[in-house]
C-alpha cells in the first residue's frame, strides 16, 4: 500500500473505532438523565447534569497534560487505554451505584482529555496541507454515523414506553458496553507512519511515536509538549478560535444531554416521549453526516475557504434556536420525573422538534469540520498541543454548560448559545481571513485547505 493509500486508511480506522466507541457514549449521554430520574426514587441519587458537568470539568484540566502522555505513550496506546475507560463509565448504568457513577465521571474525564488529544495528533500525522480538509471531514462523518446507530435502537426499543425498567436499563447498557469495547479493540489496526513525530518534538527528530526510547528522552518530549501548551495558548489565533471553540462546547452539552432530556419530558407527546428522545439523536445524527460529508469531502470544490461553512452553521443553529424557543416548555430542561404539562408559544410539535434536531447537527458539524481543519493547517507540527487546548476549551464551557443546565430555563440557555455564537463566529472570520492571507504570500492556492 502507498503512503498516501496508509495514511488514508489510518483515517478511515480512526473515525470507525470513534464511531464505535461514541454509538455508546453519546447514546448513554442522550439517555443518561431519563435513565437516572426513573433510579432516584431508589437508592441512587445522582445527576445526569452533574456527571457530565464533572467529566467536562475534569476533561478540561486534564488537557494540560493530555499532550505530555500522549508523547510518553504514543498516540494510539492512548486511544486505546481511552477507550477502555468509556467502556467502564457505560457499565456502570448496568448496575448503578452514586459512588461508582460520580468516580466513573472522574476517571473518563481524564481519558476524554488523551483520546482527543491523540486523535488530533493521529489525524494530522496523516494530513497535509492538501487533505486535511478532505480528512476532518471523513472522520467527522464517521464519527457522527454514532448517533444514527445507539438511537435507532433506543427509538424502536423504548417506542411507547413511558417507563424505563431494569431489565431495559440492563439490556441497553450491556450492549453499548460490547460496542465501545470493539471500538476500542479497533485502534490497534492504526499503523504507525515512517515519519511519524512525538508531540513537541523539533522539525530535526524523526523518531516513531511510541518507538522505545530512555526514560530520559520520553520525559524531555513531554516538558516540550506541556511547553508548546502554554506558549499555543496565548497565540492571537487561539485566543480568538477559542470564543468559537467555546461556543461548540455550549452547543455539545445543548443537543448530546439537554434536548433530548426536553423532549422526553413534554407530556403532550403522550406514549412516544421517551422514543422520541432516540429519534431526535437520529436526526442529529443525519444532519452531522451530511454536513461531514458536503463541507469536508467536498471541501476541494470550494473556493471560498471556510467562512461561508461557517456562516451557514450559525445561520442553521439560529433557525434551530428560534423554533426551539417555541415548541418546547421552558422548564423542559429542569422538568421533574413527572414531565411538564406546560406549553410555549405554540403547541409541542413532534415534526418541528425533529427538524431542529437535524439543523443542530448540522449546524455542529459545520463549526467542528472547520474547526479540525483550521487546526490542523495552522498548527501542522504541533498538533498535539494545539487541539489539546482545542479541547480544553471545549470541555470546559461543556461543564459550565451541563452545570447551569440543572438550574436555567430553556429561553436563558438558548440566549447563551446566541450571543456566544454570534461572537465565535466573528472571531473565526478573523483567523481565516489571516490564514488566507498567509497562503497567499506564500502561492498557495486557497481553494486547497
Amino acid at each position: 500500500m502507498s503512503s498516501e493509500g496508509k495514511k488514508l486508511f489510518n483515517i478511515i480506522i480512526l473515525g470507525v473505532s470513534f464511531m464505535f466507541i461514541f454509538t455508546a457514549f453519546q447514546s448513554c449521554g442522550n439517555i443518561a438523565q431519563t435513565v437516572i430520574t426513573n433510579l432516584n426514587s431508589t437508592d441512587f441519587h445522582g445527576s445526569g447534569y452533574t456527571s457530565m458537568s464533572i467529566i467536562y470539568g475534569v476533561l478540561s484540566a486534564s488537557n494540560l497534560i493530555s499532550p505530555s502522555l500522549v508523547a510518553i505513550v504514543g498516540p494510539q496506546l492512548s486511544m486505546v487505554v481511552s477507550g477502555v475507560f468509556y467502556s467502564l463509565y457505560i457499565a456502570v448504568f448496568i448496575q448503578p451505584a452514586t459512588w461508582a457513577f460520580y468516580t466513573a465521571s472522574v476517571l473518563i474525564g481524564i481519558a476524554a482529555a488523551v483520546l482527543w488529544t491523540a486523535q488530533g495528533n493521529c489525524l494530522t500525522e496523516n494530513s497535509d496541507e492538501n487533505t486535511i480538509g478532505r480528512n476532518s471531514g471523513i472522520f467527522w462523518a464517521l464519527l457522527q454515523f454514532s448517533l444514527i446507530f445507539g438511537n435507532m435502537y433506543i427509538y424502536f426499543a423504548w417506542q411507547g414506553k413511558t417507563h424505563i425498567s431494569e431489565s431495559d436499563r440492563r439490556t441497553v447498557f450491556i450492549a453499548l458496553t460490547v460496542i465501545s469495547l470493539v471500538g476500542t479493540v479497533l485502534f490497534f489496526l492504526i499503523r504507525k507512519q515512517e515519519d511519524t513525530k512525538a508531540p513537541g518534538d523539533d522539525d530535526s527528530t524523526n523518531e516513531i511515536l511510541g518507538e522505545s526510547s530512555s526514560a530520559r528522552n520520553k520525559m524531555m518530549r513531554a516538558v516540550a509538549a506541556f511547553k508548546k501548551s502554554i506558549t499555543l495558548s496565548f497565540t492571537k489565533e487561539m485566543l480568538l478560535l477559542s470564543v468559537t471553540t467555546a461556543y461548540t462546547g455550549l452547543v455539545l452539552t445543548f443537543f448530546s444531554g439537554v434536548y433530548g432530556t426536553c423532549i422526553g419530558a413534554v407530556n403532550r407527546f403522550g406514549s412516544e416521549e421517551k422514543s422520541l428522545i432516540g429519534l431526535s439523536g437520529i436526526f442529529i445524527g443525519v444532519g452531522e453526516i451530511l454536513g461531514g460529508g458536503i463541507f469536508g469531502l467536498l471541501s476541494k470544490k470550494s473556493r471560498s475557504g471556510r467562512n461561508p461553512v461557517v456562516m451557514l452553521g450559525i445561520l442553521v443553529h439560529f433557525i434551530a434556536f428560534y423554533l426551539i424557543f417555541f415548541n418546547m416548555p421552558n422548564d423542559a430542561p429542569i422538568a421533574p420525573m413527572e414531565g411538564t404539562d406546560q406549553v410555549a408559544y405554540m403547541i409541542p410539535s413532534k415534526e418541528v422538534a425533529m427538524l431542529c434536531s437535524f439543523l443542530l447537527g448540522l449546524g455542529d458539524s459545520c463549526f467542528n469540520t472547520q474547526l479540525l481543519s483550521i487546526l490542523g493547517f495552522l498548527y501542522s507540527e504541533d498538533s498535539a498541543p494545539a487541539f489539546a487546548i482545542f479541547k480544553f476549551v471545549q470541555s470546559i464551557c461543556a461543564a459550565v454548560a451541563y452545570f447551569y443546565s440543572n438550574y436555567f430555563l430553556l429561553q436563558w440557555q438558548l440566549l447563551i448559545m446566541v450571543l456566544v455564537g454570534f461572537f465565535g463566529t466573528i472571531t473565526f472570520f478573523t483567523v481565516e481571513w489571516g490564514a488566507a492571507a498567509a497562503l497567499a504570500a506564500r502561492g498557495s492556492d486557497y481553494s486547497s485547505i
